[in-house]
């Protein structure tokens, strides 16, 4: 997508049985979107298939949370997140993200499958400043590779004081 949107700060809300789905290659890509994705995002099926899953990256989110399901979905595990996304038209929508990865017959990594669901609302009320926190990290850094390292490690930090590990953290919220 060769434009830049401008989030609006306008929140869409979508019913708790909506179930959002789609599938990704290894790099990234949309192969699948289902009506409601297509329908909560604003974008067509024809504007997604084959543009990276990022173009729905809201510029509110960490990009240390993109790293745990990055290492977790590569390293052929499942994965749990809070995500916000942007639509075509700069509003957003949380979601509770489930992103497996997908194997073929020789059990390789051949893709990625995401469902996302309404999260509860008092989870988004948590998770919210800590996203504020990891965002203020990563733009006190140049480099994108510190940026990163640096909000990882401030959440891990986090997340280990509480006893927990990252699924146990998300599943607390």
């Amino acid at each position: 997508m060769a434009t830049q949107i401008k989030p609006t700060q306008r929140e869409i809300l979508f019913d708790a049985a909506d179930l959002i789905v789609s599938k990704t290659d290894l790099k990234g890509r949309i192969t699948y979107a289902n009506r409601t994705f297509c329908n909560i995002s604003g974008y067509g099926e024809a504007d997604v298939i084959g543009q990276p899953h990022a173009m729905i990256r809201h510029p509110d989110m960490p990009r240390a949370v993109f790293k745990i399901l990055w290492d977790a979905i590569l390293a052929g595990r499942e994965v749990f997140a809070y995500v916000k996304n942007m639509t075509k038209a700069g509003d957003h929508y949380w979601v509770f993200a489930h992103v497996t990865p997908s194997f073929d017959g020789a059990r390789r990594v051949g893709g990625f499958h995401s469902n996302r669901r309404l999260p509860r609302r008092d989870a988004i009320a948590s998770v919210e400043p800590l996203y504020r926190e990891l965002v203020r990290i990563e733009a006190s850094h140049r480099n994108g590779k510190e940026a990163v390292a640096a909000s990882s490690a401030h959440l891990n930090s986090l997340i280990a004081g509480n006893g927990q590990d990252y699924d146990q953290f998300v599943f607390s919220l």
